[in-house]
């Protein structure tokens, strides 16, 4: 299938959904008030009576410090739990990044759970705290399948550290992560079983069922049932693969219905081709062309192992693909004037996006790359300029010889400062241009950034 540069955007496609900022801030507040509605129904299920016992004070400490650390989990699960309403008013990357942030805080607090219980109970029994250790997995109900529960979230957490994870193969941090999920429901067993804050308080116990089974049944609805569904509809397959630059193809698919594909230019899916190596691997990639029934087009350079894999797809191939996610579109701006800057392959979205802007836009378009034949969709980008009446530069050259600064940027976009500005490029790449943008007046709501690895 030949793909040229199209100068309207497709007809009759459904386009993709604006996001909602306030439903961020919604969920915000529903956490901190899922928060305070834990703290308390543990701190009211103690007694004076409790609290004055040898080991009281240790005791509830743990459980408050236990049930803070599980309702801790679920909300990384939740941030992960792919909600397409949080994810189109956050993006996934910072949803992520939230997830990782806490996920610290969750294994230290149900690891001061285990601690302040045992030498709680030590004391209650005036026993040391290892034979008490030892009676709690040999004689309480749940408490070795909760231990197991713990070592799972300890291992979860251990290859999560960047430099162990860099030492794994995917499969495997794939694998250990899946297991979180079992760690997770040992856990809410362990605590319904053995929970003394459960005992004569029945409200607590229906409350702390309903936020359970509430996330369990997210994950189960948007992480594998509505994946399920769409791709079940869609049908993709592999139709070709286009080599497009040194070291980069273009896969094109086929299905069913693309034009009910809701997606906006610049955004990703997670695609998984189902061949003996790739199936395991589901790895983001934007969209270089808005979808165009039966079609869809993502272009990728070949980076890893799974990324110079595709050039091997055979036709046919069935794909399962995630999303759309991410929030490097056109919702983002606040004006009617835009620059595009983009290198190596992350011009691609800036393709998709630069179709999808409307009409009405001013656009300037900047990429970079080594030599013109590195320039990834160069002549559809410049026919969507051209006929949008807009400005398109080009800056070619070796990165330590030709480099994009503040001067170089004044030069080609000299009303910057009026303008949203959309990056896309290597880390290092997007750093100098957001930089730029900054010293030359760009708003720093205007200035909406994607990374790409290189």
């Amino acid at each position: 299938m030949a793909w040229s540069g199209v100068p309207h955007p497709p007809r009759r496609r459904r386009a993709g959904h604006p996001p909602r900022p306030w439903f961020a801030d919604v969920f915000l507040g529903l956490t901190g008030l899922g928060l305070g509605v834990t703290l308390a129904l543990v701190v009211t299920g103690e007694s004076r009576g409790s609290l004055a016992a040898p080991g009281g004070l240790l005791i509830a400490g743990g459980r408050l410090t236990g049930f803070t650390g599980a309702y801790l989990m679920l909300i990384m699960v939740v941030l992960v739990a792919r909600l397409p309403w949080l994810e189109r008013a956050v993006g996934q990357d910072r949803l992520v990044r939230w997830h990782r942030q806490i996920a610290p805080w969750a294994l230290i607090l149900i690891g001061v759970h285990v601690v302040l219980i045992t030498l709680g109970y030590a004391a209650l029994a005036k026993s040391g705290a290892l034979h008490q250790l030892w009676q709690f997995l040999s004689s309480y109900p749940d408490i070795l399948a909760a231990a197991v529960a713990f070592g799972l979230l300890v291992m979860g957490g251990v290859t999560s550290i960047r430099r162990a994870r860099s030492h794994l193969k995917y499969e495997t941090w794939w694998i250990v992560h899946l297991y979180l999920y079992l760690a997770l429901a040992l856990a809410f067993a362990h605590q319904i079983v053995t929970g003394v804050s459960f005992i004569g308080h029945p409200l607590t116990r229906a409350v702390w069922i309903a936020v359970w089974a509430a996330t369990a049944g997210m994950v189960i609805v948007f992480r594998v049932a509505q994946p399920i569904v769409r791709n079940l509809r869609h049908q993709l397959r592999v139709v070709s693969v286009v080599d497009e630059a040194p070291g980069v193809v273009s896969v094109i698919c086929s299905g069913r219905q693309i034009s009910w594909l809701a997606v906006s230019g610049g955004q990703y899916f997670q695609w998984r081709f189902l061949t003996r190596e790739l199936w395991w691997h589901a790895h983001p990639y934007s969209l270089s062309a808005l979808p165009r029934a039966p079609y869809v087009r993502v272009t990728v350079k070949g980076l890893g192992d799974q990324s110079r894999a595709l050039r091997h797809l055979r036709p046919g191939t069935r794909v399962f693909v995630e999303g759309p996610y991410g929030t490097f579109t056109r919702h983002a701006r606040t004006t009617e004037q835009v620059a595009l800057i983009g290198a190596g392959v992350g011009i691609t979205p800036l393709r998709a996006l630069l179709e999808d802007l409307p009409a009405s836009v001013d656009v300037v378009v900047v990429v970079r790359a080594s030599t013109v034949e590195d320039i990834v969709h160069r002549d559809e980008i410049a026919e969507l300029v051209r006929h949008r009446g807009g400005q398109f530069h080009e800056i070619v050259g070796p990165r330590h010889q030709v480099r994009v600064g503040i001067s170089t940027i004044r030069r080609l976009v000299p009303d910057i400062a009026h303008r949203d500005v959309y990056v896309c490029g290597p880390g290092g790449f997007n750093e100098l241009v957001v930089s730029a943008a900054a010293r030359l007046g760009v708003p720093k709501g205007s200035i909406h950034e994607e990374k790409f690895s290189f």
